[in-house]
């Protein structure tokens, strides 16, 4: 692989040139502004820590493939996300539904093969098969959400985020059918709204854990 080759493929890009995409590489602030706004409402908890960071550098990831648009910035840009991801169902076992540190581990492990059965039925529908992977997250949020229908908290905080990340994955997904009547493309909705949903999503972990400590638990 040729990881200096230019990879032109979203709606605002005309060139292999540094600024081709202004507006998809300006919008990775909302990673960085809503990662900055998080960090002092984390309280200390670790794990809510090390996702405010992971957001931090989901934003500059993206900044680079938006600029650079090589695979080596791809990969810059994909492999936080992933890390967030798998981070954040690993919270979820472990601190939502209380599983010990190697059970949560394996029940995260899990996440692999359900991608592996989902994604390719994903792929197979029209439209949704153009972001196949991201409908993973949303189908997870929803199932865990109405899962844990005793946490009114997380219950609420999960299909709202679910939510969200459907708009976000909607919007990446017109980009290149609106491209004929929109030149800029939608793909900068779906920074905006990551960025809004992630923050959201370390908030709603942050609140169950701080709410656990006032009980005592």
């Amino acid at each position: 692989m040729d990881w200096n080759s230019p990879i032109n493929a979203y709606c605002e890009r005309l060139d292999p040139s540094f600024w081709s995409e202004p507006i998809n590489a300006i919008t990775n602030l909302a990673f960085i502004i809503a990662a900055i706004w998080v960090w002092p409402r984390t309280k200390g908890l670790p794990l809510a820590q090390t996702l405010t960071a992971i957001l931090f550098i989901i934003g500059v990831g993206s900044f680079l493939f938006h600029t650079f648009a090589t695979p080596w910035a791809a990969l810059l840009d994909v492999a936080p996300i992933g890390a967030f991801i798998l981070l954040y169902l690993f919270a979820v076992h472990r601190d939502i539904i209380g599983l010990g540190f190697w059970k949560a581990l394996a029940a995260t492990a899990l996440f692999f093969p359900f991608a592996a059965i989902v994604v390719p039925v994903i792929n197979w529908l029209p439209f949704f098969g153009i972001s196949g992977f991201y409908w993973t997250v949303p189908i997870l949020l929803t199932g865990y959400g109405l899962a844990l229908h005793n946490t009114p908290g997380i219950r609420q905080g999960f299909l709202t985020g679910a939510t969200i990340l459907a708009l976000s994955i909607t919007a990446r997904s017109l980009d290149e059918t609106l491209c004929h009547v929109l030149p800029i493309g939608t793909h900068f909705l779906w920074h905006i709204f990551n960025g809004v949903m992630l923050g959201y999503m370390i908030l709603v972990y942050c609140r169950h854990m701080l709410a656990g400590a006032a009980r005592g638990r």
